[in-house]
Parts: structure tokens; sequence; C-alpha cells
């Protein structure tokens, strides 16, 4: 079932087009919706959908700045509008579809066999990558493979200061004040960091043990190499302090 959400500052436009999925396709549901943007930002930070449908013109924020502050995006969009300029826009922004207002039956079954197409080839291509992380992390610890931005890249673990969580994002913190944007919960981080080096010491961070420079115990943080104040959390206050 493809998940899907609806962000539009009219009402009646998200009734529509909610009924209309339902009329036309039994493998996508509209589990939410949204007439403020900025709420339906703070929900993608901790929730995984497949597709978003995005109205433009909304006097909060338009569609077009919205899709600037989800620049990592693992879900398809399809853009709803009354105004038929922003076709070239909504391509540059990679939207997979365009649908102009009143939506046309016949143009909504192309926008959902499109969305069908892109979200088995996203999960095939998961899979896949999947498969090649956990060879590559366990074959060897030398570097530890990332998925980010369309790409694959190949981190040594030295390099890593920390990782920090925003809920379905995690940036890691390297040299050179370098940053990668993954998305990907904390815990898979857990699971391919090497055990000896790398420690959980508060629900949104994982540190490299190596770079600490100090503990300050009052206050409860660590300072790394680069100067980065970690919070650490009363239950892995001992647990740190024996891996240190």
């Amino acid at each position: 079932m493809i998940k899907a959400i609806i962000i539009d500052d009219e009402s009646n436009a998200i009734e529509g087009l909610s009924w209309e999925l339902s009329k036309f396709s039994d493998n996508i549901e509209v589990v939410t919706s949204f007439t403020d943007p900025e709420l339906a930002l703070k929900y993608l930070k901790h929730e995984q959908i497949d597709c978003v449908f995005l109205d433009i013109e909304m006097p909060i924020m338009d569609g077009f700045t919205f899709l600037e502050k989800v620049p990592n995006r693992n879900f398809s969009v399809v853009i709803t509008t009354a105004y038929n300029e922003y076709a070239l826009k909504a391509l540059k922004k990679e939207a997979i579809d365009y649908l102009l207002k009143p939506i046309d039956s016949d143009d909504l079954k192309v926008a959902i066999e499109k969305i069908e197409k892109q979200n088995t080839e996203r999960y095939s291509l998961e899979n896949f990558e999947s498969i090649l992380l956990k060879f590559n992390n366990n074959l060897s610890r030398k570097k530890i493979t990332i998925s980010t931005d369309g790409k694959l890249v190949f981190l040594k673990p030295d390099d890593i200061y920390y990782v920090e969580s925003d809920g379905n994002y995690c940036t890691i913190h390297c040299q050179n004040q370098k940053k990668l944007v993954v998305t990907k919960k904390l815990k898979s981080f857990c699971e391919i960091l090497p055990d000896e080096q790398f420690f959980r010491i508060h629900n949104s961070y994982i540190i490299n043990l190596n770079k600490v420079k100090e503990f300050i115990k009052v206050d409860g943080y660590v300072v790394l190499e680069n100067s980065a104040k970690i919070p650490v959390s009363r239950q892995r206050k001992t647990e740190l302090l024996r891996k240190l």
C-alpha cells in the first residue's frame, strides 16, 4: 500500500482529491492531509510516506519553498495547482507529475501509475543498497558505506566526529566541517558503526569515542576535538566513562 499525504490550503481541494484517489486506486492510502505546510514539514521529520500531493499557491509557504526545505526526499512529489505556468519549475524540482486543477480523471490515473512505478523502483533500489551496505560494512571496517543524495559515499570511521538525529533524518558530522544528511534513523548507524569506536550517548547522538577531548561531569556533556558539545543522557554516563 502506497502511503500519501495531501498538502493544500483549501480544505475542499483536499476532500476532492482524497475522494478521487480512493475512487481510482486501491493501492494508495491518504494517511493524512495538511492545510499548513509547516505542520507537514514537522510530520515528515518523524513519519515515512511514499508520495506527497502538493499545492503550489499557498499563503503560508508556497509549494516550491516547501520542497526546498526537504532536500533529501525519499518520496514521490505530484504538484497540484490551478496555474499552468509552474510546469517547467515543477519538473526542475523533480516532481513526478503535474496536475492542473480541476484535476482531470485521466491525468490522475497516469499520475497514479507513475507513483506506483517509482515506488516499486525505489523499493527495489533500497533493497539492493541495503544488501550492498551490509556486505561492504561486514566485509571491512576500514570504511563504511553511506547512501545519500542518490549516491554511495565511503567514509573512514576515523573521519566521523558524531552522528546527529532529527527524526527520520540524520546528519553525519565529519572532518573539515563536512556534513552528510541521510534519510535514516539513528538506530541504523548503531548497526553499521564499529562498536569499539562509537557509542550512543543520547537518544539523538552517536559519538566517535576517539574524538572526545573532555567530559564535563557537572553539566553532563562531552567536548569533541572539533569543539562540538554533545549532551550525555543520565542513563549512559556510567557506560560512557567505562568505554573512555
